[in-house]
């Protein structure tokens, strides 16, 4: 009896889901420039919960089969950074999000891109900081939040002032994305003024 080959970890299905989610992104856009009206949004809201779901389900097959990889690692979390930018700035784009919800938006990004400098920073030095529990339940604030807004229009005919829901829970995530971002600034300076 001949044994199973094992896969290459490049490409695992956790893998796999990944470069889905990145390849996500293109797609989202073109969803929202190149359809028009209800067909747009839903289509766009289904790239992104499908997207969000794989997010959770790769780290999850990938520990429950054994098939975490340095890839995997490096590419999850700018899969993740890469479709909730593109959502932002998309729904920045079409006025989704205007007036003062643009500052939850921008302190959203910047977060994302601080966390990024940070991590490669600490990474240098070998230090991992964990992701908080906090910080999960602010991965899902801002999933919802942004799921909600991009169905935005479509969504309000069947639900009306959903959209301000929407805005409502991006705000929040804002407020934990300053809440969590302060802790990743602070890991890092401690670990700045060591070195």
């Amino acid at each position: 009896m001949e044994q199973a080959v094992p896969r290459p970890l490049v490409t695992s299905l956790p893998n796999v889901l990944t470069y889905a989610r990145i390849l996500a992104v293109p797609a989202l856009v073109g969803c929202l420039t190149l359809l028009t009206g209800d067909l747009a949004r839903w289509s766009a809201l289904v790239l992104f919960v499908a997207a969000a779901l794989t997010d959770w389900l790769d780290g999850y097959l990938a520990r429950v089969w054994e098939q975490q990889s340095a890839l995997g690692r490096m590419l999850d979390p700018i899969a993740d950074k890469l479709i909730v930018g593109a959502a932002l700035i998309m729904l920045v784009h079409d006025d989704t999000i205007d007036g003062w919800s643009i500052w939850a938006a921008v302190v959203i990004l910047c977060r994302e891109i601080l966390v990024s400098g940070l991590r490669e920073f600490l990474a240098e030095l070998n230090v991992k900081v964990h992701v908080t529990q906090l910080a999960k339940w602010k991965t899902t604030v801002q999933m919802v939040a942004l799921a909600v807004l991009l169905a935005g229009p479509a969504a309000d005919k069947l639900v009306p002032g959903i959209t301000s829901t929407g805005l409502a829970l991006l705000w929040i995530a804002a407020l934990l994305t300053l809440w969590t971002g302060y802790d990743y600034l602070r890991a890092g300076v401690h670990h700045a003024m060591e070195s």
